[in-house]
Formats: C-alpha cells, sequence, structure tokens
C-alpha cells in the first residue's frame, strides 16, 4: 500500500480523519441511483471512472451498486487505532466495502472485521452498542470542515491538500513539497 511505503521511506505521521460522506444513507444502505436521483449525475459514468483510478494505482474495487453508511465504520476506527490496530482495521474495512460490497453500517458487520484483524467482536459490540467514539468522529467531520475537504480520499499536510486516490509518486511529492525528511539518504535532499 502506499500509504505503507510512505512511512517506511519517510519521517512522517499518519492520522487518519473521519468525514461525513453521505451521513443520511440509511442503515440498510441505498441504491446510487437513488442517492444522486434528481441530480445531473451519471453514476455508470462516475463509476467507471473511479474503477480506472483505482486500477491505475493498484486498488482493489469490484463493481457496486450500493453505498452504505460509514458512521459506525468510523467509530469504530477510533476504537480499533486506541488498540493499535487502525491501519488494519481500515484496510479491513476498505476490503469489505470496496471489494466484497459488505454492508458496513451494521454492528454485526464491523464487529467481524474488528474480529478479523485480531480485536474482540465482543468488545466491538460494546463499542458501538454504546456509541463510545460517537464525540471523535464528531470533532473529525468538525475538522474535515475546517480543512475544506469535500471528497475522499483527501491527504493534508501542512494545510495543503490533494483529492483522490493518487499514485504513490505524486504523494511522496506532496510530502516532500511539505518537508517531510526521508529516513534514508538518497531521500533527504
Amino acid at each position: 500500500m502506499r500509504i505503507d511505503r510512505l512511512r517506511k521511506n519517510y519521517c512522517i505521521e499518519i492520522r487518519w480523519t473521519a468525514f461525513p460522506l453521505h451521513p443520511e444513507t440509511p442503515e440498510q444502505g441505498q441504491t446510487l441511483e437513488d442517492l444522486f436521483a434528481g441530480r445531473s449525475f451519471d453514476v455508470k459514468a462516475a463509476m467507471l471512472r473511479i474503477r480506472q483510478v483505482a486500477d491505475e494505482v493498484g486498488l482493489p474495487m469490484a463493481e457496486r451498486t450500493k453505498t452504505y453508511n460509514s458512521r459506525l465504520a468510523q467509530e469504530l476506527a477510533k476504537w480499533a487505532e486506541s488498540k493499535g490496530k487502525g491501519d488494519q482495521y481500515h484496510q479491513a474495512v476498505f476490503q469489505a466495502y470496496y471489494v466484497s460490497g459488505s454492508n458496513i453500517g451494521r454492528v454485526d458487520e464491523l464487529s467481524s472485521i474488528a474480529e478479523s484483524v485480531g480485536l474482540s467482536r465482543k468488545e466491538a459490540r460494546s463499542v458501538l452498542e454504546e456509541r463510545m467514539y460517537r464525540g471523535s468522529v464528531d470533532a473529525d467531520w468538525m475538522r474535515s470542515r475546517e480543512l475544506g475537504v469535500t471528497a475522499v480520499p483527501t491527504f493534508v499536510m501542512n494545510r495543503q491538500s490533494i483529492v483522490g486516490a493518487q499514485p504513490y509518486e505524486v504523494l511522496e511529492d506532496f510530502i516532500k513539497a511539505g518537508g517531510a525528511k526521508g529516513r534514508n539518504a538518497e531521500d533527504r535532499t
């Protein structure tokens, strides 16, 4: 993964920030056609563009016709991060949503994802049912608004940003321009 490679090659800290992507989506999900109904938006063309970008940057992605509410997944991510499993959890949720088409708005699915990365299924369920990380995600949503984030993924460094799945070289140039120091001698120039 590009982020892992950047972390290996540069002295950077990665901070995941939750973003309210279609928070109105019901728990059972919604078709993309319904989500964009009444707007001048070609869902098939957009999905084709997303698929092409994913292919270009090496991200796995299946055809999808539905979207699911990601709020609970974001809350559980904050818990996973507190347990030192944030990166693994984020990758597992990505795989579940974009590759398997899983409904990441459901407690059972999220508890299973947590267990798949070595976290307690029972504790994950409790975290979700008690909404223990609601405030953390609310703070992230506020931060994303303050930073002017309008789409995911967005990469921010020193209040500068780039949007979209980017090739490694683009991300590398971005962090170098932001002052990141390389871990290897040739990366420190």
